[in-house]
């Protein structure tokens, strides 16, 4: 059993991470597992220490939320390995290293003479990880592969947003998080390979893989049976109603959002069996409260399509769900709903989130101490719960270069002299 409880499943793992914002996650998630990952920024630092929301409003390289959540766990050197004394420090690192994970175009490290080929000379049990957008290879790999070309290939800009208005892609960057995500997930597969083999290997995480498969069961599942093609329908949820023909096929529409007093909460009507007594169960509720239509009070879910019926009995029964809905807070139709087995589901802000009780009582947000600010930070925590081995964070994200005297001087034999020619050279 692992004692020491600042130790995790990869803490005897060290990881040197190349990665930009396309792949800061990756070394993220293996940080949270216990890896030694060595953040690696070019000297001045990494250009996304300026994207923000910032610390207190004031920006600065070192005071950047964003950069903040995605470097913790990780210890951080600068070095550019575009120089050749940059180059040969970087192959020093390598031999002691286990991963190395970066996010260049297809081609850049090869060109640097620091390609798969040549590390594995260095190291024979090198993982390298590559997060680009459409992978090392095909026709694709040296297209630029933007966040919006990325969700618009992958097909979740057809089915998002509302029908009747342009595509839409979310505010915040998907696609790399899921490349990212994947490159964790296929580094560690390439570890249990060497601990059989004793053979490293080359990861290859294309974000548009990695989104391929997110579009969801239903519209891969519709055009698999009956090759329907899933529209995008916003905060509704489309159904073709049934005598309809293919050339000018007619819908109904149920809206899935409902405002309440304090917020929105979603509820979805179906009728399919497993969901029948969550309808049954909301129904009930809100005749009891005085506010169903004569309409709702009249449906017999038992038999119920939705694809059969007009839109002005869906408007009706709706519009009585919208009043009962807009008369309660999120706590009271949450709480409502647990004890009548309704399958209704509070949109939690970020400042809910950080009361839920559920994530509370699974101690899931972390205070991480920020001595150069005096100052004690909430984090979001562990993606997951382990018995021996405690994934969390155990350090915040790097300054720039605060690791450089450690990792030079005391690990690799620099002297204090030498580091400070490297750095006047920019090499560090």
């Amino acid at each position: 059993m692992i004692t020491d409880n600042t130790e995790g499943l990869l803490s005897p793992y060290r990881i040197l991470d190349l990665t930009n914002e396309r792949g800061f996650l990756c070394g993220k998630l293996l940080g949270d597992l216990g890896a030694d990952v060595i953040k690696i920024e070019k000297p001045g630092g990494e250009p996304a220490r300026s994207i923000g929301p910032f610390y207190h409003g004031i920006p600065d390289p070192e005071k950047s939320l964003y950069w903040w959540a995605f470097n913790v766990n990780k210890r951080g050197i600068t070095l550019d390995i575009e120089t050749t004394d940059g180059r040969e420090i970087f192959k020093r690192l390598v031999k002691s290293a286990d991963f190395v994970i970066e996010s260049f175009d297809p081609g850049h490290m090869e060109r640097l003479g620091l390609g798969f080929p040549e590390l594995s000379q260095i190291n024979p049990g090198i993982i390298m990880t590559s997060i680009t957008g459409f992978g090392q290879t095909g026709p694709y790999k040296d297209y630029k592969a933007s966040e919006v070309t990325l969700w618009s290939l992958s097909g979740e800009g057809y089915v998002t947003g509302d029908p009747d208005r342009a595509p839409l892609m979310p505010s915040f960057p998907i696609a790399y998080s899921f490349a990212a995500t994947s490159a964790a997930v296929g580094a560690l597969v390439a570890l249990c390979h060497r601990s059989v083999t004793g053979e490293g290997q080359h990861v290859d995480a294309p974000a548009y893989l990695g989104l391929a498969w997110a579009s969801g069961a239903e519209v891969q599942g519709l055009w698999s049976v009956d090759k329907t093609i899933v529209k995008r329908s916003g905060g509704a949820w489309l159904r073709p109603q049934t005598g309809t023909s293919s050339a000018d096929v007619k819908y109904i529409s149920l809206p899935l959002i409902y405002q309440c007093k304090d917020g929105n909460v979603r509820f979805m009507p179906f009728v399919e069996v497993g969901m029948l007594p969550s309808t049954m169960g909301l129904t009930n509720w809100v005749i009891e409260e005085g506010m169903a239509s004569e309409t709702l009070k009249k449906v017999e879910w038992r038999t119920w399509n939705w694809q059969t019926v007009s839109q002005e009995t869906v408007d009706e029964i709706t519009q009585s769900f919208s009043r009962f809905f807009i008369k309660h807070t999120k706590a009271e139709l949450w709480e409502g709903a647990q004890k009548r087995g309704i399958q209704l589901y509070p949109l939690l802000t970020p400042s809910d989130m950080l009361e839920f009780e559920q994530l509370n009582i699974r101690n899931y947000w972390e205070e991480v101490e920020h001595p150069e600010l005096n100052a004690t930070i909430t984090y979001p925590g562990a993606f997951v719960k382990m018995t021996e081995a405690p994934c969390r964070i155990r350090r915040r994200a790097p300054l720039i270069g605060e690791h450089n005297e450690e990792i030079y001087v005391k690990e690799l034999g620099f002297s204090i002299k030498e580091l400070l020619v490297l750095k006047q050279a920019k090499v560090i």
